[in-house]
C-alpha cells in the first residue's frame, strides 16, 4: 500500500464519526450568486451530491447579486441602494427575475449531471423548487418606497420537510411570494437564515469568497462564539452609520450566522466557495476549513466515564511511548477512569488530567496532564489544572503535587515549587520509581 493510499484510508477512518453524526441531519447551504459563477462551483456540486448520498437532508438557498448587477448594467438601469438594500422598482424586478431564473437553472442542471467517469456518476438526485417562501414588502423607509424589495414572512417548513422525507434536495431562491400574488426580491441571507430556523436545521453553511473570519494577525478563527461575532458585526455597522455604502460580503454573512444562532440553529459555518473541498473539510475533519459560529464553545470539560477509556488510551499512548508518562494498562485505566477530567471537542477527547487524593494527608496528586499535540498552544492545560484544583478543594485537600520528568517548567510557571520525595504522602513514597528519577513539585491550594 503506497503512502497516498494509506493517507486516504487514515482520513476515511477519522471521518467515519462525522459521517455517522451527520446522517439524517438537516443542513441549509447558502450559495451566493458569486459562488455559482465561480469555476469551483462544479466541485461544490460534487460535494453536495456526496452529502446527499451520505443521508444528509439538504436545502440549498441561492442568490444572484452579481447576475442582477450584470443585467442592470446591460440595460443601463441605475441601481439604487437605501439602508444598504437594493430598491427594486419594476424595471429592476424584471432583471431580478431573469437573473434568479438563470442561476436556478444552472444549479439544477449541475445537480442533474450523472456522466460516467465523474464524481456524480450514477447519482439520481431530485431537486425540488417551489413557492415555499412567503414574503411581505419592506415598504417605505425614510420616505423611500422600496417597491418590490421584501423580507421573509413565513417558510412553508411542512412542505419542505415532506420533500426531504422523500429524499429530495430542496432548492430555494431569493424570491418570495405574497398571498396576493406579488413577487418580492429578498436577500439570500434572509431566506437562508429563516429557512434554517424554521426547519430547526442542524447547520447553516454559508459560502463566501473568504475562508471565514480572521483575527488581527490574519490567522483564521476556526471557532467564534455568537456574542463575539455579534460585537464584530455591531462595530462594523457602526462604522457605516450615515453612509449608504453596501455591506461587505463577510459582514452580511457573519450577521446572518449570528441571526441564525439566535433563532436556534445549532451551528453556522462560513467557508470559501473558491477552495476546492472546503465543504467536506469543514464537515468531516476536526478543525474544518472555515469559521464555525456557535452559541457556546463546542469544547467542554467533562468527568470521564468507562466509555472514555479507549479515547484516553489513544491520547496518552504517544507520551507513554516517549517516556513522558508512566505506562497504564487498560485494566488500570478502567479502574481509575473516574479520577479523570477530559476536554472533549466535538465528540473527540483532546485533553485529560487526573486527581489522586490522599485524604489523610490532605494532599492530591495531579497526574496524566495531556493535551493532544495538534491542540497545544492554547490554554487547555490551564483549564484542566483549574478543574482539578477545584475538585481538590471540594475534597478538602490543601496541596497538589506532581511528578514529572520532562515538563518541569510548565508547572513552575504555574506556581508549583520544586520539592523532594520526602514531602510525598507515605503511600506515594512507597511506590516512587527511582529509575524514572521524577522531579517533585508541590503547590498550595490556599
Amino acid at each position: 500500500m503506497n503512502n497516498d493510499t494509506k493517507q486516504y484510508v487514515n482520513w476515511f477512518r477519522h471521518s467515519s464519526p462525522y459521517i455517522n453524526a451527520h446522517r439524517g441531519n438537516t443542513f441549509v447551504l447558502m450559495l451566493s450568486g458569486e459562488s455559482v459563477a465561480d469555476p469551483n462551483f462544479a466541485n461544490i456540486v460534487h460535494d453536495i451530491a456526496l452529502l446527499n448520498s451520505l443521508g444528509v437532508r439538504l436545502i440549498l438557498v441561492h442568490g444572484s447579486r452579481p447576475q442582477i448587477s450584470e443585467r442592470l448594467q446591460q440595460k443601463s438601469i441605475q441601481s439604487q441602494l437605501h439602508h444598504h438594500l437594493r430598491v427594486t422598482d419594476q424595471d429592476t424586478m424584471t432583471c431580478v427575475i431573469e437573473a434568479s431564473a438563470i442561476v436556478r437553472a444552472e444549479v439544477e442542471a449541475r445537480l442533474s449531471l450523472g456522466l460516467p467517469n465523474t464524481p456524480m456518476a450514477g447519482s439520481r438526485i431530485k431537486v425540488i423548487s417551489g413557492n415555499f417562501v412567503t414574503a411581505k414588502p419592506v415598504g417605505v423607509l425614510d420616505g423611500i418606497d422600496m417597491a418590490h424589495t421584501g423580507e421573509v414572512r413565513r417558510i412553508d417548513h411542512e412542505a419542505i420537510v415532506q420533500q426531504l422525507d422523500d429524499g429530495n434536495i430542496v432548492l430555494l431562491s431569493h424570491l418570495g411570494y405574497s398571498p396576493t400574488g406579488e413577487l418580492f426580491n429578498l436577500s439570500v441571507e434572509d431566506v437562508a437564515t429563516c429557512a434554517a430556523a424554521a426547519l430547526e436545521a442542524d447547520k447553516l453553511v454559508i459560502f463566501g469568497a473568504d475562508n471565514g473570519v480572521s483575527d488581527s494577525s490574519g490567522q483564521l478563527r476556526s471557532e467564534l462564539l455568537t456574542r463575539k461575532a455579534e460585537r464584530l458585526v455591531s462595530q462594523y455597522l457602526a462604522s457605516l452609520e450615515d453612509t449608504d455604502q453596501p455591506h461587505t460580503e463577510l459582514s452580511r454573512h457573519l450577521e446572518a450566522a449570528v441571526n441564525a444562532c439566535r433563532k436556534g440553529v445549532k451551528r453556522c459555518h462560513l467557508i470559501s466557495f473558491k477552495e476546492d473541498g472546503a465543504l467536506l473539510a469543514e464537515l468531516f475533519t476536526r478543525d474544518g476549513s472555515g469559521t464555525m459560529i456557535l452559541s457556546e464553545s463546542y469544547e467542554q470539560l467533562k468527568p470521564a466515564c468507562i466509555e472514555d477509556v479507549g479515547a484516553v488510551l489513544e491520547l496518552i499512548r504517544p507520551l507513554e511511548a516517549n517516556g513522558t508518562l508512566v505506562r497504564r494498562s487498560r485494566e488500570v485505566l478502567e479502574n481509575e477512569i473516574e479520577r479523570f477530567t477530559l476536554i472533549e471537542r466535538d465528540g473527540f477527547v483532546i485533553g485529560c488530567a487526573a486527581l489522586y487524593p490522599f485524604i489523610e494527608e490532605k494532599v492530591g496528586e495531579l497526574a496524566c496532564v495531556v493535551v493532544a499535540a495538534e491542540y497545544k498552544g492554547g490554554a487547555r492545560g490551564d483549564e484542566l489544572l483549574r478543574a482539578v484544583e477545584k475538585q481538590a478543594r471540594q475534597q478538602g485537600l490543601e496541596k497538589l503535587f506532581v511528578l514529572t520528568t520532562k515538563t518541569a517548567h510548565w508547572f513552575l510557571e504555574r506556581g508549583f515549587v520544586e520539592s523532594n520525595v520526602n514531602q510525598l504522602p507515605n503511600e506515594k513514597k512507597a511506590l516512587f520509581n527511582l529509575q524514572r528519577n521524577s522531579k517533585v513539585f508541590i503547590r498550595d491550594l490556599g
